[in-house]
């Protein structure tokens, strides 16, 4: 009987000591999986100030290749689930930005735009890539736009998923609180992580509690990191003026519900813009391919074949 209570004690105490840990297991074991399923390899990239941590897949001599570009806090896997549709076709790179994922944070290393998009430029030298389509969300999609503008000879087509980059006419529920001098991007407790959760997406996959909780650890720890990268992305040079300068097919993609990054957005872009097509879909929060892979892909390739 003693065996047993000491047993019992033993392994609600090793549960409780690694509750973090096992979340992490799950969600990297379950990344990798999903990364292996949908044929996509993790491929470590060197360039001139870093490694760079991506997913790439698909055939190497494909005629058209994509890059997709993840935003602010997030990393290369809310890709996976939509890049899928695409391994067949096209070669497929995804990259962690630099401070994200597994591409390492260093301070002072400069997280501005311009330079995030000079480091792509290397990124894509390395792969031994010539021209890109470009797709990227909220951060991603700003850097994606600031490459067809200062790197119009290596982008083939744009498309922008609720993107940073533009001052909306009306506040949304982050800038708010940016206003009030709080970020919710700055974590302190698992129930600031449920409420900024709750902000990013109308419709978000299922994900095990263990693992929401091992992610709202992550981000605790890497507070001051993201701090530092919100603080030069946010200072980098605004897209207006810069917006006609856009001349490669463009496709704008928003959710209605985005809290993020509001949908009056839209407007700027669409003046700004010569050729774009622009969805506004109900329903959907600042992730749409991750909240809606599957109609998101289709969106896009039907956008890819109409500009090939």
């Amino acid at each position: 009987m003693l065996l047993l209570v000491v047993t019992i004690a033993v392994f609600v105490a090793w549960s409780w000591l690694s509750y973090p840990a096992i979340g992490y297991w799950l969600y990297d074991l379950n990344m990798a999986l999903e990364a292996r399923l949908y044929r996509l390899h993790k491929i470590v990239v060197p360039i001139p100030e870093m490694t760079v941590s991506t997913w790439q897949g698909g055939p190497y001599e494909a005629s058209s290749s994509v890059l997709m570009l993840h935003g602010f806090s997030a990393d290369k896997n809310i890709w996976l689930r939509f890049a899928r549709h695409f391994v067949d076709d096209y070669r497929v790179i995804i990259p962690d930005l630099a401070g994200h994922g597994e591409t390492g944070f260093k301070a002072g290393g400069g997280y501005d735009i311009p330079v995030q998009a000079k480091r792509l430029i290397q990124l894509l030298d390395i792969c031994g890539v010539e021209k890109v389509h470009v797709i990227g969300n909220s951060m991603g999609g700003y850097i994606a736009a600031w490459l067809a503008v200062t790197y119009p000879e290596r982008i083939i087509s744009l498309a922008l998923l609720d993107p940073a980059g533009v001052t909306a006419p009306e506040l949304s529920d982050m800038e708010r609180h940016l206003a009030r001098g709080h970020n919710p991007f700055l974590i302190h407790s698992r129930e600031e992580f449920q409420y900024f959760y709750a902000m990013t997406m109308a419709s978000p996959p299922w994900v095990p509690g263990i693992v929401l909780d091992a992610v709202a650890q992550r981000y605790e720890q890497q507070r001051d990191e993201l701090e530092e990268i919100f603080r030069d992305f946010h200072a980098s040079p605004p897209m207006e003026p810069k917006l006609p300068d856009i001349k490669c097919p463009a496709l704008l993609l928003w959710g209605r519900k985005d809290r993020l990054i509001d949908v009056s957005s839209v407007p700027v872009w669409s003046k700004g813009i010569a050729d774009l097509q622009v969805e506004i879909w109900d329903g959907v929060g600042h992730m749409p391919m991750v909240e809606q892979p599957t109609n998101t892909a289709q969106l896009y390739r039907e956008f890819l074949e109409r500009k090939n």
